[in-house]
Order: structure tokens, then sequence, then C-alpha cells
């Protein structure tokens, strides 16, 4: 019985490697993102480590010849449209057979001091690297995007929340400010990541280097790596390099994720904070009436679509052993570059669509004023007028609404400098000294919002200068991207300049 199990097998899957579904599931998917991703880079390294060579005495002088011309009559748009062939393991065999049978047995020299483990990693930093860049670049241009929001909404009064409860008065721009901070603290965790992606494994060979006197620093410099992984074994083992971008990419999805449930609750007709311009909102099929903020609700689902790729990433590193092995490598990587390009995707929509809406102010500011939301100034106001101790003003503000709420009145409207003066009396004996024209001033939320001036606060002054300083900093934010860009590009005109002395 076992026996017809295993010749039906064998016959429905093949008789040699690969097998049928061995094929199918793994070594298809693996060798369409290769061929998609890891083309360009696998042709940099070569030209890098047959430079190398040659400056190292491993190759001769001709010999770098023959194989730099073989190099240069392989057609990489041939292989991006070619599809999977079983009679190679992977893509890179496939290009190591096609420079052999371009420059004939001197092109296996190529191999002289490496592997395709320590040559793989490399690929694999080498495009994580642009990813990151191209990321750290969307999310500099969402945060230009809400620094003009800000500027445009220093004075848009509206209700903070604690506890999903109405809180204090502030400003919009106050609001986005924060989320402008947090947005460069996830800045500042990518380049710390950068750091750690853009470290050369080359010469880790297998995983003790080689008896080859090749030269790591060289690589290092060809491929515009900051720093060497100076381990061999760490270089082919070591997976926290996409460990901790997958944890900064999954903390700055969660991050702005929080922003757009915020906003999407805003986005209701109760909330009224703001209306969505045309371009990212949807109608109903049946409701003439509705305008779904559905850009708002896709920024939410698939800001949680990036948590789970980068969380699948975490997972698959989970209880792996600390040596080279599949698991961190082409089953893995793809879900990291699908949570990045999604982000940067939606770093870009939701800028888009904060700075095309349309902010309620008046209904804001209309809100944060029939609320109980200032009453916090009160009791201060109080400490300052009154010479009391703050305990004593909280009490009184808080007794003067209790009053208010058993009547009935939900806004500061109905509280007066009388009801006041009734509580100061029974809780300090004292009557209240702050004039009714200086306690009705305080009430209002231009009031509350404009002596919050600390670092931090509110107030119009203190918020432009934040605003401002966030600006100067764009110059050095962008700067940062530009010259790893720019040392990324020269390394790549350099190696196309080797190829065409060898040609």
């Amino acid at each position: 019985m076992f026996e017809d199990f295993r010749n039906k097998t064998l016959q429905e899957d093949g008789m040699i490697f690969p097998s049928n579904i061995y094929r199918q599931i793994v070594l298809q998917p693996a060798y369409d993102e290769a061929k998609k991703n890891f083309l360009t880079i696998m042709l940099q390294i070569n030209i890098a480590h047959l430079k190398m060579l040659e400056e190292q005495g491993l190759v001769t002088t001709d010999e770098a010849k023959q194989i730099g011309v073989a190099l240069k009559k392989i057609d990489l748009n041939y292989y991006r449209l070619e599809e999977y062939n079983p009679q190679y393991e992977d893509l890179f065999f496939r290009i190591e057979n096609k420079l052999i049978a371009f420059a004939g047995d001197v092109a296996g020299n190529l191999h002289i001091g490496r592997s395709r483990n320590d040559m793989g990693i490399a690929i694999y930093r080498m495009t994580l690297r642009k990813k990151l860049l191209l990321l750290m670049h969307e999310l500099l241009k969402l945060r230009d995007d809400l620094i003009a929001a800000a500027e445009e909404h220093i004075d848009t009064i509206m209700i903070g929340y604690t506890h999903t409860q109405q809180a204090q008065p502030t400003t919009f721009a106050h609001y986005l400010k924060a989320v402008i901070d947090q947005l460069e603290r996830d800045f500042e965790r990518m380049q710390h990541a950068y750091k750690t992606v853009n470290r050369s494994s080359m010469g880790a060979a297998a995983l003790t280097t080689t008896g080859f006197n090749i030269n790591r620093e060289r690589m290092r410099d060809l491929l515009a790596f900051d720093d060497i992984i100076e381990n061999a074994w760490d270089a082919v083992a070591g997976a926290d390099y996409i460990a901790e971008t997958a944890s900064i990419v999954q903390l700055a999805a969660l991050n702005l994720g929080r922003t757009s449930q915020d906003f999407l609750l805003w986005a209701t007709q109760e909330f009224n904070a703001f209306t969505l311009a045309s371009p990212y909102v949807q109608i109903s099929s049946i409701m003439p009436q509705k305008r779904n903020p559905v850009s708002i609700e896709h920024t939410r689902s698939l800001l949680s679509a990036v948590v789970g790729d980068a969380s699948t990433v975490l997972q698959m590193v989970h209880n792996t052993p600390f040596g080279d092995i599949v698991d961190t490598e082409d089953d893995m990587q793809p879900y990291l570059w699908r949570a990045i390009d999604r982000l940067i995707g939606i770093y870009n929509l939701f800028g888009s669509l904060v700075v095309t809406m349309d902010v309620n102010k008046k209904k804001l500011r209309d809100r944060a004023e029939n609320s109980f939301a200032n009453v916090t100034e009160l009791a201060d106001t109080l400490v300052r007028s009154e010479g009391i101790s703050f305990r004593q003003a909280h009490s009184i503000v808080s007794k003067c609404i209790k009053v208010l709420l058993a009547h009935g009145e939900e806004s500061l409207a109905s509280l007066t400098w009388g009801l006041a003066n009734t509580q100061s009396k029974l809780i300090t004996g004292k009557e209240l000294n702050i004039s009714q024209e200086d306690f009705y001033e305080t009430l209002k939320p231009e009031s509350f919002v404009g002596v919050r001036t600390l670092l931090g606060g509110p107030a119009p002054a203190t918020m432009k200068a934040a605003l401002e300083r966030s600006k100067l900093n764009t110059h050095h934010l962008y700067e940062w991207v530009r010259l790893k860009e720019s040392a990324i590009f020269e390394a790549e005109k350099q190696l196309t300049i080797f190829i065409e002395e060898w040609n």
C-alpha cells in the first residue's frame, strides 16, 4: 500500500530535482522575485568582485577583460522576461552558466573568494537600502504636507481629547505638530536601521571567509556600503538587519494608524471636523446623501496590512538557527518589501488628503466654546487672582460644573461670575477678586490657547516658532537622504566605467 502512494507521488511530482510542487511553491516564486529585484544588483556585485580580484592579482588583466566582456553581454531584460528553468536551481546559477558560455571556463574564476551566501546577503541589503531611502523620502514629503497644513491652522481652535473625552481647547496645528514630531522619530529610527542594513557581507564567503587574499574593504567601497560586517559567521547568519527594519516599519505604521483612526472619527457627520476633497471620497450605490471617507478607511486598513507583513518577518526569524538558512532569505524578504512599498503609498495618500480637505473651523471653535473644556484655565486663573491653592480653585470650578449639570446645562455659556462667587464663598469664605470682564474672558477658548506659551504649547507664537524649527530642520533631513542616494549613484556609475574599460 505505501509503495503505491510512493510511486504515484513520484510519477505526479517528478523523479528528479526539482519536484513539481517544490518548483511551484518555492523555486518559481523565489526566481520571480529575484529577476524582478536582483538582476541589476547581481551584475553590480559581479563587476565589483571582478575589479577587486583583478586589483588583488587573483585574476589576470586578460582574464578580467574576458569576464568583463561576458558580463556586458548579459541581457538583463531577457532574464526579466524569461520564465524559471528547472535546469538551473536559481538565478545565480543561470547567470553563471551564461557567463561561462560567453567567456569559457575562465568565467568560473569570478567566484573565487565568495559564496552565494555572502553574495546573497549583500544583494538583500542593497535591495533593502534603496527601499528604505524611498520610504524616508516619502516620509519627509508627508512631513512637508503636515507642516503646511499646521501653518494654515495655527488659529484653528479645537477640543483636545483624553480617554476619548473632551479635555482642553487646543488647535489643529498643535495636533498636527505632534504627528510631525512623531514622524521625525520614525525617520530617526529609519536612519538607524539604514546604518544597520548598509554593511557589507562580501568576503565572508560561506561563513569562514576564504584563503584567497581578497580585499573586503575594497568591496565595501565599490558597492557603497558604509561598513563591513566583521565576523564572517555574523555576516551570513545575522538577520537582525531585517528584523530591525521590520520593527521600525511596523512602528511607523502603528503610529500613523492612530492618526488615521482619529481622522476617520473626525470625518463623521457627528464630529464634522473636516470634509475630504471629492477625489478622496466614494458614494453609496443606494444612499444618495453619502460621501464615504474611504481614503481614510483604506489608509487604516493598509497600515494594518503593513503591521501584519512586518510581523510575519519577525515571526519567520523567531527560533531559527543562527546560521545561513532560507527562513531569513528568499521566503522572508518579499514580506518586508511589500510592507515598505505599501507604507510609501500610504504616506503619499495621507499627505494628499490632509492638504486638500476643508477644515470646519467654525464648527470646531463653537464646539470648544460650548463645552466645559475651558475650565482648567479658569481654575488656573483663580489661583493667580485669588491667591488660593490650586486644589481650592479646582474645587470651586468643579462645584460650579456640578451645579450646571444638575440643571441640565452642558456648556460654559451658563457659567456666571455670580455662580463662581457663590462657590468661592462656600469653599474659601471669600468673595472673588477677579473682575467679571476678566472672568468671562478666561472662559473663551482663544484665551485658554493664548496663555499656553510654554515650549510645546498651542499658543500661536509658540506654535509658529515650533513649526519654523521643523522647517529649518527639513534641509538637513533631505540632505541626509540625498547624500546616501548620491553615494550609491556614484558607486554604480564607477562600476559602469569599469565594465566599459574591459570592453
